[in-house]
């Protein structure tokens, strides 16, 4: 029971990475706020983590419902003791020269500006709790990708304002990290697969470019993600953890 009676606000937790993200913190005894832009379905993943959690709609671009999320998460709890900014889109898969204004700006909004949202409207429950934040951020933020061009932007992004929060926060006793992913089975992943022009290769590819051999379900990402929300990581704040299966460690003889 490592997160026993915290209260952790989740975006992006009705499906992927996110679900099993909630799912991890209920069992080690948070109480967990699900929030994404389809409220039926974050009302039904709370439920279904059992009695004590909540579950509503918010979409993370828009500041004021954000404001208006953390509010409803004060007035319920009366405090706020994590942050996990886990909702992101993985598209387009795209060049930048093709990218449209509105694709970039969606990624943006979503996956880097909807951690400015939180921090704000969160900032001074946070600063009353010694809480901490964590932000989901991806492999190719670190080393980069073809035709992703948004979407590593995006994460590159998230990497450095992680460890700036990091600085700006920890006088505060506010720790600030992130959770680094490679592949990661999901339905955001499994849409991204079929966008790719040989989506019947993916699979495989996905399972190679992790030397350990496979490509994993959630369940790694959440117990990285348990550790450095707890007290286990208290002296841990500025970190990019990679959990990816050793995908970045270099040059490999390719698969017989």
């Amino acid at each position: 029971m490592r997160l026993k009676d915290k209260i952790i606000f989740l975006t992006g937790g009705s499906t992927g990475i996110g679900r099993d993200c909630a799912e991890a913190y209920a069992r080690e005894g948070a109480h967990v706020v699900i929030v994404a832009r389809n409220g039926d379905a974050s009302a039904q993943a709370a439920a279904e983590l059992g009695d004590g959690h909540l579950g509503f709609a918010c979409d993370v671009s828009d500041g004021a419902q954000v404001k208006a999320a953390i509010n409803k998460t004060l007035e319920h709890y009366g405090r706020l003791d994590v942050i996990h900014n886990n909702a992101g889109i993985a598209t387009p898969s795209k060049p930048v020269h093709e990218t449209t204004e509105d694709e970039w700006d969606m990624a943006f909004n979503i996956n880097l500006k909807s951690v400015l949202h939180t921090t704000r409207h969160g900032f001074e429950a946070l600063k009353t709790s010694k809480g901490c934040i964590l932000n989901t951020s991806s492999m190719v933020g670190v080393m980069g990708q073809e035709i992703h061009a948004a979407y590593t932007a995006t994460k590159g992004g998230m990497n450095t304002l992680t460890k700036s929060m990091a600085l700006d926060y920890a006088q505060y006793g506010i720790r600030v990290n992130a959770v680094c992913p490679a592949g990661t089975w999901t339905p955001m992943l499994r849409k991204w697969c079929a966008e790719q022009p040989d989506p019947a290769s993916i699979e495989r590819y996905l399972d190679e470019i992790h030397p350990l051999g496979y490509c994993p379900e959630g369940d790694v990402i959440a117990d990285a993600s348990v550790f450095l929300i707890s007290q286990d990581a208290k002296f841990v704040t500025g970190h990019i953890m990679h959990v990816s299966g050793g995908a970045e460690l270099g040059y490999r003889r390719p698969n017989e």
